[in-house]
Order: structure tokens, then sequence, then C-alpha cells
């Protein structure tokens, strides 16, 4: 009885070719699982530094007010500018 593999005889050219595949799909598994740490951990680096800010409130619902005053005071704002054509200028009348 013949114990080699059925794709054996094809050389190592299929080996190759799937070590390559199982590098690229472990690599990008691996990116992927990064990314998703890295966008992830900004927000609980925000939370760590309001943990940390309002550590001397004694009561669970004081500490909590606190953090959310926090979070909310350093969450980044986005100013949306005003359209040249909507904006009335003091010369135009």
């Amino acid at each position: 009885m013949n114990a080699r593999l059925s794709f054996a005889s094809h050389g190592s050219t299929l080996t190759v070719a799937t070590a390559a595949l199982a590098t690229v799909i472990a690599l990008g598994i691996l990116w992927g699982v990064a990314v998703l740490f890295q966008s992830k951990g900004a927000p609980m680096e925000r939370l760590v530094a309001a943990e940390h800010a309002c550590a001397r409130y004694i009561y669970l619902s004081e500490r909590q007010a606190c953090m959310n005053e926090w979070l909310a005071a350093s969450q980044p704002r986005i100013v949306a500018l005003e359209a040249s054509s909507t904006s009335t200028s003091p010369t135009k009348q």
C-alpha cells in the first residue's frame, strides 16, 4: 500500500504555494486583530483617564457623574464651517 499523500506527487511546488497561502491568511487575521485593538484602545484610554481624574469621589453615583462630565468635556469636537452662500456679510444687502 502506498502511504504517500495524493499531492506529494506534484512535488514541492504545491507545498510552497499552500504554505504561502497559509502565511497570507495568518498575516491578514493578525492585521485585522491588531486594527481592532488599535481602534478600540482609544476610547478605553479616555475611560481610564476619566477614572483617574474622578478617583477622589467615594460614592459610585458621584464618580460616574464625574466620569460622564469628564468624558463629555474631553470629546473631540468637529465644527462644521458655514457655507459661504448662506452667510451674510455686512457689505451684502
